[in-house]
């Protein structure tokens, strides 16, 4: 049977939470689906917390510690076999109904991102509606000033992960870079239905590219790279 969904997730020192998260996501996974996890070797219990889930759909492989997030889900994706990707966090919680209201939409576009809630480390809702939050929708010129594109929250087919792969060395996300070729090649949605529980906390790996912790230059070189990113897949080059 063709694997349907490979739910990717990058895995680094997630004790405190992959566990509800990935229950999350299995109670929502048909026998033939997986979850491909990759590990930027963590040194925490995460390897054994995944390991006891003893999960025939779980695939864990190792990243050989590059400590970069963009290159741990590139690793993931690599290894991927389903038609359909979606992009997990080690730390969120997925809503029950949030694969089957992705599928409707993925019959009819390429990309997909839905709406969340934001919550705190003790799962406590902070901010009911991302989208409103960031002023989120479809848009390549939208969306190279102000990223909207969140990657807990991205569904898409084979088509945009052909076109994104290999990842530039360049890019200052992989969500931001994923979204910007659908633009560019595909037809994307935004639902705006909330389908994760999107935690912040203090020990996130994925921190919003605009965080003040990045200057005025560092933000124009970032959109720089990623334009320039984008015209040489444009080109051929």
């Amino acid at each position: 049977m063709m694997t349907r969904v490979s739910v990717c997730m990058a895995l680094y020192n997630g004790s405190e939470y992959v566990e509800e998260q990935l229950k999350s996501i299995l109670i929502q996974l048909s026998d033939a689906d997986e979850i491909i996890i990759s590990d930027d070797g963590s040194t925490d219990d995460s390897l054994k917390i995944v390991q006891g889930l003893n999960d025939h759909r779980i695939r864990l492989i190792e990243n050989k510690n590059t400590n970069n997030l963009i290159l741990n889900f590139e690793n993931a994706l690599r290894h991927a076999c389903g038609k359909y990707l979606f992009l997990t966090d080690q730390d969120d919680i997925w809503e029950p109904h949030k694969i089957n209201v992705m599928m409707k939409y993925l019959k009819d576009y390429d990309l997909v991102v839905s709406d969340c809630s934001v919550i705190n480390r003790n799962g406590n809702i902070i901010n009911d509606s991302y989208f409103k939050l960031r002023g989120s929708g479809k848009g390549l010129l939208k969306n190279l000033i102000k990223n909207r594109y969140v990657g807990c929250c991205m569904a898409f087919n084979r088509f945009v992960l052909d076109r994104s792969l290999p990842f530039p060395k360049t890019i200052p996300m992989h969500d931001w870079w994923i979204g910007m070729v659908a633009e560019m090649f595909g037809k994307t949605f935004f639902c705006g239905k909330a389908l994760v529980k999107y935690r912040r906390h203090d020990k996130n790996t994925s921190p919003f590219i605009d965080h003040n912790q990045y200057g005025f230059l560092e933000k124009i070189g970032f959109r720089m790279n990623l334009c320039w990113a984008l015209f040489k897949l444009f080109s051929g080059r």
